[in-house]
């Protein structure tokens, strides 16, 4: 029977599931454009397909989403129950369940960005791990032997440090790992700098850092990879980050 059809009471006439379903479906379609909706996120969940499900509500309604894993992937945050959101999507039925479900394909935490969401997330989750604990700090040696420096070449903040250690410790030997301290490339090469360092067997302690900057120019430090890198590094990893106002996840690990 032709999907135009239609059904009037007390005719012969009849739909199977299958055509009602995707009758309402490219009804919602054609007629819903693009939303943008704010709410709370419920009962979100991440299946082995890497999608994200969630119930997105307000005090009198909610709605069943989701958000694919190749639009996700972007995400800067993750998404938990009870962070409010502004989403876009589009607003579909869901054929093999016959459910109403809005297809999300922008997300963004409402009264806080999503990247300073992320860092707060980050800190969290470290924390939690113990990363962040005192007593799992490396005590620093009295009088190092070989000292490794992972920061940018050409800019005051090696000078500053070269000086510093040519004046308390003039018989060290110090090996520096030249890196990009800012972009998108920053992180994983103070990664490779910190696990090249370590090749070292005199190695006895190493300086991260760079000179200061805007929270942006600083951000390669709040990576979670440099942290890990940092936390799992043989020897103690001293975080000379900005200046004395700047706070980065290198400098609590």
């Amino acid at each position: 029977m032709p999907l135009s059809n239609v059904v009037l009471p007390g005719t012969a006439a009849f739909l199977t599931v299958s055509e009602l379903t995707r009758i309402i479906r490219d009804t919602l379609e054609s007629s819903i454009d693009t939303v943008w909706v704010v709410g709370e996120i419920s009962n979100f969940r991440v299946p082995t397909s890497g999608h994200f499900y969630f119930v997105l509500k307000d005090e009198h309604a909610q709605i069943a989403a989701v958000m694919f894993k190749g639009t996700n992937r972007a995400l800067a945050f993750r998404p938990e129950d009870g962070l409010q959101v502004l989403v876009r999507g589009h607003v579909s039925l869901y054929e093999p369940r016959g459910t109403l479900q809005l297809y999300v394909e922008f997300m963004e935490p409402v009264g806080v960005g999503s990247v300073q969401l992320a860092l707060e997330q980050l800190k969290l989750r470290l924390q939690a791990e113990g990363l962040f604990a005192p007593e799992r700090k490396r005590p620093l040696p009295t009088l190092p032997r070989c000292i490794g420096i992972v920061t940018a070449l050409g800019g005051a903040a090696i000078q500053d440090m070269l000086t510093t250690l040519r004046r308390r410790f003039p018989h060290v030997r110090v090996v520096v790992r030249p890196v990009r301290v800012q972009g998108k490339e920053a992180p994983q090469e103070i990664v490779a700098a910190l696990a090249d360092l370590q090749t070292l067997d005199e190695l006895d302690v190493v300086i991260v850092g760079r000179g200061g900057g805007s929270k942006e120019d600083l951000w390669a430090f709040n990576d979670e990879g440099v942290a890990r890198a940092i936390a799992a590094c043989r020897v103690p990893v001293v975080s000379a980050v900005g200046h004395e106002i700047d706070l980065t996840v290198a400098d609590l690990v």
